[in-house]
């Protein structure tokens, strides 16, 4: 067997760490821009599995809970 996860390490340090999607391992994302990746995915299920009664009932509950 090849010994690849050696050769992996030494590729990751000589380019600065990127991890596998080659973004760099250190730092964060904007709140912003996680809510903009996220929101097509979580609104893709809600239509494929038809939870928008639940999402609206959940809405509907925190809403009521906060006092409006």
């Amino acid at each position: 067997m090849a010994d690849t996860a050696s050769r992996t390490t030494a590729l990751r340090a000589r380019i600065g760490r990127a991890d596998a999607f080659g973004s760099p391992a250190a730092g964060r994302r904007h709140p912003l821009v996680a809510t903009a990746m996220v929101l097509p995915l979580a609104a893709l299920l809600v239509v494929v599995f038809g939870g928008w009664d639940a999402v609206v009932t959940q809405a509907s509950s925190v809403g009521v809970m906060l006092g409006r």
